[in-house]
This record gives C-alpha cells, structure tokens and sequence, in this order.
C-alpha cells in the first residue's frame, strides 16, 4: 500500500520535499553539502591527525552558537585548555560553546583502576556514554561533537561492543532534533566500513605530502544518504580563521549569456593577424620559446582592455610583479597606473604553495567579484608545477576555459616550448587542442640578426590570415610586419630568403635603432 501511494505521489508530481539544512559554518563545505548537512542526523568526519577536523568541527560549533542554538563538544583526547588554544589560534573564542571533558583522572591511570571507564558488562553505555548523555539531557544541545572515536573504540575494549554503542548513540540522538558530527582519526584501525554505513553522512579529510612544496589537503563527501552533494575530491588549506575549502569547478553550474564580439590588442596588424583580433568567450594560447615576446602579447592585450575600462587580471607563475611591470613600461606599456586604477589586477602565483583548487577559485574571484574580462595565464608551465600529478592538468585547465568562455572572458594562455630554434621544439604538455585560437613565435635568423615570427595557425571562431609576419619588440611597443613572403622555413629557424633579381632583404618592422627588450 505504501509503496502505490508513493508511486501516486510522483504520478501527480508531489515529489519529497528537499530535507532541511544545517550550514556548517564553511561556505566551501556548504556548497558542496549543497546548502550543508541535512538536520537531525550522524555524521563521521575521519582522517588523519593534523587533517583539520577539530578545526573544521569548531566552526560548526561556533556556527551554531552565532545561531543562538545550544552546543556542546565531547572531548576524550584533548583537554579543554587544548581546545581553547587551538581555537585561541584561529581568533575564535568559545564561550558559547558548552566543552564536555572525558580525560581520564590520574586515578584511572593506576594499574588497580584499568579499563574501568567501561565496564566489561552487558550493560548497553558504559558509565562515560551514560556521563555524556546526562550532559546532553541538560544542555539539549542542536549540535553536538564527538572527538574522538579512536578513544572510545580503545575504551570498548571490543569492536562488537564498540559497534554497538554507536549505534545506540544514533538511536539515542535520532529523536532528539540533533545534528551529531563523530571525529575519526583512525589511529587505533583502519577505515571502519560498519560505522560508515552506521553514519547518516562521511566527510573524509586527508593531506598529500609531495617531493617538493607545501603539502595539499583535500576533502571528500564519501556519502549523504538521500541527498545531493558534489561528488570528488576538492582542495582545502587550514589558516588562521579555520578552513578554506575550495570546492572543485563544474563549469555546467556556470552559465551565462554575454554579447559575443572582438576585442582589439591596439597593434593594428596584430589585430590583421588575428582575422580582427580575439573573440569574447574565447581562449587564446600563445605557444614559442623562451625570450620570444608571449609575455608581451599577453601583456599588450590585457593594457589595452585596462584602456578601454574593462578589468583584466593577470596571474603570472614565472616572474614577481615589478618585474612584470618594469618589462612592459620598456615596451611603452605603462600599466602601474591601470593597476592603481583598479582596472587591472596582477597576481604573483607561487606554484610550490598553492593547490589547483585554489588557483581556480582565484581566477573565480577575479571574473565574479571583481569583473574580469580578459584573463591572463602566464604560464601554464608554472601551473604545471602546481599540479599534484600533471595527468590531471587538461581536466582541469578544459574544466575552467570552460568556465571562462561560458563568463565571456577572453582567456589567454602563455606556454613556454624546449629550445629555441629547429624543428625539434617541444612542450611540456599538449593543449594546444583545448585552445580555441593558437599563436605562435619563432626565431629565425636572417641577415646576421635573429629575428621573431609570428603567426596564427589555429582559430576556431573565424577567419585568421595564413600569413606568417615578422615581429619586433622596442620601447616603442610591439610592431608586426608585412607577410614574409619571399622566406621559406621561416618557422624552422633557418630560412631560405628567396628575392626577386636586384632587390634587397626587407628591413624589420619598426624602429631599427631600438634595442630588443
């Protein structure tokens, strides 16, 4: 009968309602929980020692207590003065917060008083479950920490026991309008698959220690039963304030019309290169060796989208911002001024200390909050080094172009290629494929000078000239030239310079007196 009634229910479209949600005082870990825990439930947070889950479970506490509810935090290994340091640590202070010390006395520590905390009777609580559970019928608290079930799974003596006494902490706190979160740090055993599928919820926590840099930590929903939540692994880091999650990017989430049109460089023949010049909701890879001008390019579109009051931020992996900033003032780019303006953003990247997760949410940050329209990503060879495990580098970096394309934010990407000259230049990586335009630099040596090229040999949004162009860089700015058309393997790096009878090589495009910057 019950079964045909739902079966009616969602013939008629009564579909059940969305459970109610308690925010965890994590706006990270709340979009990813969609909203936060469902109420009146049992959740295990596990992980490591020094995963973070006394911090993370603190600011759930501390959420609710801004809330004006009732909290309690259970403490069997750490003693209230602890706790307090830690949350000293972070700015937070807990008094309204109620702390529940389980430490045991000096007395038990004697060889007489072992194992008396629970006595080996089939009594179903031990004397500390029935302490705590006098404390809970005073406070009737809405939130309530457990740290930690390694202690209790070494006081029970025996896993069965153990078993069952988190259960009947579950049946206890059902009826209760109680959300209950159970801190694991799986010192005593391994992962307890039982009181996981006891648990309503599993929140796991874990750090990756790698060859070189700071360590990531990373988080994972392993389960939540009858609700949504977003699956896979998203980066976090622990600072003062508690922790930062970052959830992992689903460009889907993040659509947005935009009106589609060009914007220009301000190098009138560059724009000609382009078929008009880079299209909005669009990426851009900018691909040649090392000192070849992609910084430059990169550069010279986000000024001139600075000049015409767009925003552009610039995160830069592979030099410090006065470095940056002094190499475009030699190239007529003056962009301190932009910068002070607020109509430019440029951020040094440390690839050693950051977690991909949290570059995506910087590059978020600058589009939502600050209202990027050109981004610059230079290089991805810096943000290759970011990256935990380079095979994970074109998800990734599909997954936020195409974010980026759907905001209508022009994306330009600098990637550095081995050598310098020849035609046995590689990358470190192919997305050349992810990339709706492609422009490449080359050197080339001609008349005793080594010389750059440039040209366009990919774009997926329109026409684009075939053309290969010289290119040169002076304190007057960027200058390209006309095709080179009587060079062949110009972007081998040893070309043929093949001229009509009696006419010299042409000189390079711009200012012949000016030095290289």
């Amino acid at each position: 009968m019950a079964n045909k009634k739902t079966t009616t229910d969602n013939a008629r479209g009564n579909t059940p309602s969305a459970p109610e949600r308690l925010a965890t005082g994590n706006d990270g870990l709340d979009s990813i929980l969609e909203g936060g825990f469902p109420t009146n439930r049992l959740y295990l947070v596990e992980g490591d020692p020094g995963t973070g889950k006394t911090t993370l479970a603190l600011n759930f506490l501390l959420e609710g207590a801004a809330r004006g509810e009732p909290v309690l935090y259970v403490t069997l290994s750490e003693t209230k003065e602890e706790i307090e340091d830690v949350a000293a640590s972070h700015g937070w202070s807990l008094d309204g917060i109620n702390i529940y010390e389980l430490i045991p006395s000096e007395e038990t520590l004697k060889a007489e008083t072992q194992y008396t905390i629970f006595h080996p009777s089939e009594m179903e609580f031990g004397e500390t479950t029935t302490a705590v559970l006098a404390e809970v019928e005073r406070i009737q608290p809405r939130r309530v920490v457990f740290d930690s079930l390694s202690e209790m799974r070494l006081l029970a003596r025996d896993p069965l026991r153990y078993r069952r006494q988190i259960l009947a902490l579950k049946q206890y706190f059902a009826g209760r309008q109680c959300t209950v979160l159970l801190l694991d740090d799986r010192t005593s055993t391994g992962s307890d698959l039982q009181v996981q599928s006891i648990a309503h919820g599993v929140v796991e926590l874990e750090h990756l220690a790698l060859d070189y840099g700071a360590e990531r930590r990373r988080l994972r929903v392993v389960k939540l039963r009858g609700s949504r939540y977003r699956g896979g692994f998203h980066d976090f880091k622990i600072e003062t304030g508690g922790v930062v999650v970052y959830p992992r990017l689903v460009a889907a989430e993040h659509l947005q019309e935009f009106t589609r049109e060009m914007i220009t460089s301000g190098v009138a023949q560059l724009d000609e290169l382009l078929g008009g010049g880079l299209d909005r909701g669009s990426s851009t890879l900018v691909l040649g060796p090392a000192g070849s001008g992609k910084s430059s390019i990169a550069a010279q579109f986000a000024a001139a989208a600075a000049e015409r009051g767009e925003h552009a931020a610039s995160f830069i992996f592979d030099e410090n911002v006065n470095t940056y900033l002094t190499r475009a003032a030699g190239l007529g780019r003056e962009m301190r001024e932009q910068v002070e303006a607020g109509n430019m953003t440029i951020q040094q990247i440390d690839p050693a200390e950051l977690s991909p997760g949290e570059f995506a949410h910087f590059v978020r940050r600058a589009v939502d909050r600050d209202g990027a329209r050109v981004v610059v990503i230079d290089s991805l060879n810096g943000y290759l080094q970011a990256m935990p495990d380079e095979r994970f580098l074109t998800v990734q970096m599909h997954e936020l172009l195409t974010y980026l394309n759907q905001q209508g934010v022009v994306t330009i990407l600098v990637l550095a290629q081995h050598g310098f000259m020849g035609s046995q230049m590689g990358t470190p990586v192919d997305v050349s494929y992810l990339a709706d335009t492609v422009l490449m630099l080359r050197f080339f040596e001609a008349r005793g000078e080594v010389r750059r090229a440039i040209s366009v040999v990919k774009k997926r949004t329109g026409y684009h000239e075939n053309t290969i162009r010289e290119m040169r860089m002076s304190s007057g700015g960027i200058a390209v030239g006309e095709p080179l058309r009587e060079f062949q393997g110009v972007l081998t790096g040893m070309p043929n310079y093949r001229r009509p009878a009696g006419e010299e090589m042409p000189d390079a495009p711009g200012e012949r007196g000016d030095a290289d910057a």
